[in-house]
């Protein structure tokens, strides 16, 4: 390993290697990734794939139209992540990718559900998302396989998915293909001041770097600890089932609008039953795994939702570590205090923005955006509430 590089970036997930990319390729920089595990071995290859843009119905529920409002510029940043997305099977040389937008649907079962969903939408809408209330007639012709007893829902065309098992490495080949260095099982340790630079410590010796793109998903704010920064990064543990495959059955990425549920079809036939349903932490290893107690109530609302799910047989349920903050913000952009050290975090649904926001906070370290600049501005560390 050399001693030196114009950039180090911490985190070998989405993030990470999405941001290698574009200093590399965008700024021709000497760039070195730092992984301390395996890449993509985290949340970023651990969660269901789903492109979300609609504004998700647990924290509306529980925290309100005023926490939606304050969340509601958030949703510019996806939907400029999933416009992103289409892009990238071209650009990387990834049609593995499988990216696929047929739209996602949130179906109401119960009269107030849907009054919530009409209250949600506006909000969504206001902000230049194009989501349409349906009503039972209209559900159900678009999605005859969901529950007859739905009376309605919402559907936004831009939602759909892609393979979180492939994105990461697609972006790390491109890095890779472009120059950058990716140090796989190499842990970063520290950070300090060296002059006009930053000494990054590691597992395998020191690198001096001009400038520090933090990419550690939920340690992220242990990074930021080592610069004396306290962020209000959290880590979750949440699980996700697939079943086993079927002939095409659900087109659609489908929630519930009682609680909380994705459910969708792979290309490979696999339904995936998620939504954040909590795993979790072993009393031993502190490593997450699958609870029961969240299992069930998933399966009983994807059955629901869509009653052919019954007859299917699951194959697996597994469980991550999600990243989150308090009010489901992302926080972009330069540390406060630690000039030339950079900040791309994404809570709960950064795999749709997370090639997207990657791309600014890489123009940004490169000094090629303002960091005043609007889309970022108001997601910047200094501007947490």
């Amino acid at each position: 390993m050399r001693g030196h590089a114009d950039f180090v970036v911490i985190g070998g997930g989405l993030a990470g290697c999405a941001v290698a990319y574009h200093l590399a390729r965008d700024g021709g920089a000497d760039v070195l990734l730092l992984e301390q595990g395996e890449l993509n071995a985290a949340a970023s290859g651990n969660n269901s794939g789903s492109f979300h843009a609609q504004i998700p119905v647990e924290p509306f529920l529980n925290q309100g139209e005023g926490w939606a409002r304050r969340f509601a510029p958030t949703l510019r940043l996806m939907m400029a992540g999933i416009a992103r997305w289409m892009e990238l099977p071209a650009e990387l040389d990834a049609p593995e990718l499988e990216v696929s937008a047929k739209g996602g649907l949130m179906v109401a079962r119960r009269p107030g559900e849907l009054a919530m969903l009409r209250r949600k939408s506006a909000i969504e809408r206001a902000e230049g998302l194009e989501v349409r209330l349906l009503d039972r007639a209209e559900l159900l012709g678009i999605a005859p396989y969901l529950s007859p007893d739905s009376i309605g829902g919402t559907f936004c065309p831009i939602e759909g998915k892609a393979n979180p098992l492939m994105a990461t490495f697609a972006f790390a080949r491109a890095a890779e293909r472009h120059g950058a260095r990716i140090l796989r099982r190499t842990a970063a340790t520290g950070i300090a001041r060296d002059g006009d630079a930053w000494l990054v410590r590691t597992e395998a010796g020191p690198v001096r770097a001009r400038r520090v793109v933090n990419c550690a998903g939920a340690a992220a704010g242990v990074v930021a600890g080592w610069l004396g920064l306290d962020l209000p990064v959290e880590a979750h543990p949440i699980q996700v089932t697939v079943t086993e495959r079927v002939a095409p059955l659900v087109p659609h990425l489908v929630y519930s609008a009682a609680d909380r549920l994705s459910l969708k079809q792979t290309a490979q036939g696999s339904v995936i039953i998620g939504g954040g349903w909590p795993a979790r932490l072993h009393p031993l290893t502190g490593l997450p795994v699958v609870d029961a107690d969240s299992l069930l109530p998933n399966l009983r609302l994807a059955i629901a939702a869509v009653p052919a799910v019954a007859r299917l047989r699951v194959v697996r349920s597994w469980a991550a570590i999600v990243n989150g903050t308090q009010d489901w913000r992302p926080i972009l952009g330069a540390l406060p205090g630690a000039e030339g050290v950079f900040l791309c975090f994404f809570p709960w649904m950064g795999f749709t923005a997370g090639p997207h926001v990657a791309r600014l906070v890489a123009e940004c370290a490169l000094g090629r955006r303002r960091l005043d600049d609007p889309e970022i501005a108001g997601f910047a560390p200094g501007a947490l509430a």
